[in-house]
C-alpha cells in the first residue's frame, strides 16, 4: 500500500491547476459516492487530481487507478479496509471500468464503511444499472463531456467568458455576440477549437494533437470497447473498418443491408456496433424524434462525434459543411435533444428547427416553419432569426 500512497503523491503533486475546470464543483457535494463518466481523454483525471491538490482533505485522501498491477493480486475492498482503518476518508478511483467485479465490490464497501466517501471515473462505455452491483441507488452520476469552445477560448485566451443558455441564444444572441466579438476573434477561434480544442491535452503540444487523439481512438476500440462490450478481435477489427467507412463518408447515412454485407456481419450486429461507437463517444448516431434510441434502433444520420474526429481519422481536409453540422451536434447535444428533422438539418428538444451553413444560407428550405433558426458559419454578428454557429459552444 506504500507505493500507492506515492503513486498518489506523486499524481497529485505534478497535476498542474492553472485551469480548472467549472465541473469540478461536483466534486464538493456531500454525495458520498459520486461517479464520472467520459470519453479517454476529457479530463476525468485532471478533474480528481486537482481537487485534491486544491482541498483540505488531501491528507486524508488517496488516489489509486484500477488498472494498476497492485489490484491485479489485491482485492479493491481489503485495500479499501486497510485505508480506513488508518485514517482514510476519501477515496479516488480511476479507470473502475478495468476491475472485474469493481461495481459489486464498491457497493460492499459503500454499504461496510458510511464515513468513506468515494468518486470513481469510468469509460463512457459502461452502464451503471447493468452492473453485476447495483449502485442505481447509491451512486450520483455525471457525465463529463470534452471542452466547449467557450472552455477552449479562456483556457487560450485567459478569459473567464461565461456560459449562456438556449433561451438566452435564442433571443439575446445579437447582444451576447456583439460583446464577445469586441474582446476576441470568434471565428479565428471556432476554426482553430474545431482543429485541436476539445480534449485538454492540447496543451501538450498542438503539433502532435491528431496524432494522440489517433492513439486514443485505437484505444478506445481496441482496450476499451473489448473489455466493456466483450467484443471478439474479429469483431474488433470490423468496427475499425465500419468506423473508417463512417469518417470517409460523413454524414452517413446508413444503409443496413449493403453495410451487413459489405463487413460479413447481421443486420442487429451492425446496429449494435453503431451504438457501441456512440457510446464510445467515436460517433454521434441522429435519429428521427419519433423514434427512441435503442440498441437496434436504425439511425437516419451518422456523424463522428467531434470535428476533431475529422481531422484524426482522415487524411483529407473534413468537407465544410459536414464539420459545421458535426460542431453543431456535439455541442447542442450536451445540453439539449437533438433529432434529425426533415424539414431543416436538426430539431432541438422537439422544438426549434435549425438549418446549418454558411453566411451565403438562405431561409429557402425553413422560410415557412415556426421557430426556426439559421446558425451561420464565417459571421461574427447575427441578425433575427440568423445566429453565428460559433457561439453554440457558448452553452457549457
Amino acid at each position: 500500500m506504500r507505493e500507492l500512497f506515492a503513486f498518489s503523491d506523486q499524481a497529485v503533486e505534478t497535476v498542474k491547476t492553472n485551469y480548472i475546470r467549472e465541473y469540478s464543483d461536483i466534486l464538493k457535494s456531500d454525495d458520498r459516492l459520486i461517479g464520472i463518466k467520459g470519453g479517454r481523454g476529457v479530463g476525468k483525471t485532471t478533474l480528481m487530481l486537482q481537487y485534491l491538490k486544491t482541498s483540505a482533505i488531501r491528507k486524508n485522501a488517496i488516489y489509486v487507478t484500477l488498472d494498476d498491477l497492485y489490484f491485479t493480486d489485491n482485492k479493491l475492498t481489503g485495500f479499501a479496509d486497510d485505508f480506513v482503518r488508518n485514517g482514510g476518508r476519501f477515496l479516488f478511483m480511476d479507470e473502475v471500468h478495468h476491475y472485474n467485479n469493481w461495481s459489486q465490490e464498491v457497493k460492499l464497501i459503500y454499504d461496510r464503511h458510511p464515513d468513506l466517501k468515494m468518486v470513481f471515473t469510468g469509460s463512457s462505455i459502461f452502464q451503471l444499472g447493468k452492473s453485476r452491483g447495483d449502485l442505481s441507488r447509491r451512486a450520483v452520476m455525471y457525465d463529463l463531456p470534452g471542452l466547449s469552445l467557450r472552455e477552449f477560448i479562456n483556457i487560450e485566451a485567459k478569459m473567464n467568458l461565461a456560459k449562456i443558455t438556449l433561451d438566452q441564444l435564442l433571443k439575446k444572441h445579437k447582444e451576447i455576440a456583439v460583446k464577445i466579438s469586441s474582446q476576441i476573434k470568434p471565428v479565428e477561434k471556432f476554426n482553430a477549437y474545431n482543429q485541436y480544442g476539445y480534449f485538454p491535452f492540447f496543451l501538450e503540444n498542438k503539433k502532435t494533437y491528431t496524432i494522440k487523439l489517433s492513439q486514443i481512438i485505437n484505444q478506445v476500440i481496441e482496450s476499451d470497447l473489448s473489455y466493456v462490450a466483450g467484443l471478439t478481435h474479429v469483431n474488433i477489427d470490423k468496427l475499425k473498418q465500419l468506423l473508417y467507412i463512417i469518417a470517409t463518408n460523413v454524414p452517413f447515412t446508413p444503409n443496413v443491408s449493403k453495410l451487413s454485407e459489405r463487413l460479413g456481419s447481421g443486420r442487429n450486429t451492425l446496429k449494435a456496433f453503431f451504438y457501441y461507437l456512440h457510446q464510445a463517444q467515436m460517433i454521434q448516431l441522429l435519429y428521427s424524434d419519433k423514434k427512441g434510441m435503442t440498441l437496434l434502433t436504425k439511425p437516419e444520420n451518422i456523424y463522428l462525434f467531434h470535428p476533431n474526429h475529422m481531422y484524426a481519422m482522415t487524411h483529407d481536409v473534413p468537407n465544410t459543411g459536414t464539420l459545421r453540422e458535426t460542431f453543431f451536434l456535439n455541442q447542442m447535444s450536451t445540453v439539449g435533444k437533438v433529432n434529425y428533422s426533415p424539414a431543416g438539418d436538426f430539431v432541438i428538444n422537439g422544438k426549434q428547427i435549425f438549418e446549418v451553413g454558411g453566411k451565403g444560407k438562405t431561409y429557402t428550405q425553413i422560410r415557412n416553419i415556426p421557430d426556426s433558426y439559421l446558425a451561420l458559419d464565417g459571421i461574427e454578428i447575427g441578425y433575427k432569426n440568423e445566429i453565428p454557429l460559433w457561439l453554440f459552444g457558448f452553452l457549457y
